[in-house]
């Protein structure tokens, strides 16, 4: 057996971080912003710019701060002490302190002035959601491009419509897609919104009100972010995780959509329906007994991610409820639930990307469900070219008689229709024939399709 290459792996027991499903449930890209290494790489970065910030401001020594940014170096601390140190703290920045401290020497007495634990930690993570957002947003661009494609080249492209899983009306799969990308528009304005409002440094010190520093505290506060690149909150926000609470339910919303879209492909790639399917790639979604499966491997990823990120929306609203000037445990409950909602976000994003932009529209089998009711999918337009010579309910009830002997008899719609008088008093065979043919009764659909391609810029033009 090959046991060496198990004994040498690092033990992982979430499906994200495992070796088995990582890649099924993250992409290395935000893995490498949330990884632990980068994660302290980021609360140096913090301690560093808070030494520069002070110096600037004239708080600490200057050539404390330069030797601070000079000798501070995440590479070279000991991780393991770092580890043990914090399971007894519980918290990484005073045992992190206290190393780079050693790093520093005489100037390492300079380092965390005024600082708290949470203003360190806090503005670490938006650090890591800076990063993280624009892999998300690239991925939301990319998901938008690849649905504007589809709704345009499918824009007249007729398929049953489906409520209540029944046929219902004739609809195109362009207008499908449209309304798919309608909610990826809205996302990416989200998106732009959220930034101002969450990528806002932290720094208030022990209660947030910036005391230890006296009349200098909002000086170094503007002169930190300023290093970093990020906005000065108005208040301290310690216990105010809107922001937070927001970016997570952003992400929820976000995979909420890219489930509707996978639950939509599995049902239209199921053999009933057979009008889409997912890319094809030798042995991807094969069965291990039935050599004939091609399951939908993407879509149900899709799925899986955004009901996970829902879960961890709800955990984020729950941490907004957090006690007096300093959380009690709210608080970390975000570090389980911000890591993992970027991940699972970037791999449903990552499997729409390979699902939509190789999609397999099989109009064929659209043309051929759409006519399956031999016409009752469009029995309402029959009603309402009724209507106007007998009154609408009237007209309900003509069709609705001879859309159960249709059903009754396996005889097509158009034939019902011709055997009641006061149907045929009304409607000659040929109207009978332009009521009941689905492709005349596509609505606005493709007009929608317009007017979703054409609602924001797009690259190329309107379309």
């Amino acid at each position: 057996m090959p046991v060496a290459p198990f004994a040498a792996a690092t033990p992982a027991t979430t499906a994200i971080d495992s070796i088995l499903y990582r890649d099924a449930f993250g992409t290395p890209a935000m893995r490498a912003i949330f990884a632990d290494h980068a994660l302290i790489a980021r609360y140096v970065e913090v301690e560093v710019a808070l030494a520069r910030a002070e110096a600037r401001c004239g708080v600490i020594p200057d050539a404390a701060a330069r030797e601070i940014a000079a000798k501070a170096d995440a590479r070279t601390l000991d991780l393991d002490l770092l580890r043990r140190e914090t399971d007894n703290v519980g918290y990484p920045i005073l045992p992190l302190v206290h190393q780079l401290a050693a790093q520093c020497g005489e100037a390492g007495r300079w380092l965390h002035w005024g600082a708290t634990t949470q203003d360190i930690m806090d503005t670490a993570v938006v650090l890591q959601i800076r990063d993280a957002l624009a892999i998300v947003e690239a991925d939301v661009a990319a998901v938008r491009t690849i649905l504007a494609g589809l709704a345009q080249r499918h824009r007249e492209t007729p398929m049953a419509g489906r409520t209540h899983l029944q046929h219902a009306l004739p609809v195109t799969f362009g207008y499908k897609a449209a309304v798919w990308l309608s909610m990826f528009d809205r996302h990416a304005e989200r998106l732009a919104q959220l930034r101002p409002r969450v990528l806002v440094g932290q720094f208030g010190g022990a209660a947030g009100t910036l005391a230890s520093l006296g009349d200098r505290g909002l000086e170094v506060q503007q002169a930190l972010v300023e290093e970093l690149g990020l906005a000065a909150p108005v208040a301290t926000w310690h216990v105010a995780r809107d922001g937070f609470g927001e970016t997570v339910n952003l992400l929820a919303l976000v995979t909420g959509s890219l489930g509707k879209v996978a639950y939509d492909i599995m049902l239209l790639s199921s053999t009933e329906f057979g009008e889409v399917q997912e890319p094809f790639v030798p042995g991807r979604g094969a069965s291990s007994t039935m050599p004939q499966k091609r399951n939908a491997i993407s879509s149900e990823l899709m799925l899986a991610c955004s009901k996970a990120v829902q879960r961890h929306a709800g955990l984020m609203m729950d941490a907004m409820v957090q006690d007096l000037e300093r959380a009690t445990g709210p608080w970390h409950a975000e570090w389980l639930a911000i890591p993992d909602s970027f991940m699972l976000t970037a791999a449903a994003l990552h499997q729409a990307k390979f699902a939509l932009g190789g999609l397999v529209v099989d109009a064929g089998r659209m043309a051929l469900n759409l006519g399956m009711s031999k016409g009752l999918i469009v029995a309402e337009a029959v009603m309402m070219g009724l209507a106007p010579h007998v009154g609408r309910q009237d007209a309900h009830d003509l069709v609705y008689a001879a859309c159960r002997h249709a059903n009754d008899t396996g005889a097509s719609l158009a034939d019902a229709l011709g055997r009641q008088p006061g149907i045929t008093a009304h409607l000659d065979p040929a109207a009978i024939r332009r009521l009941t043919d689905p492709a005349n009764y596509l609505g606005a659909a493709p007009a929608m399709v317009d007017r979703v391609l054409q609602s924001v810029p797009r690259p190329g033009g309107g379309h």
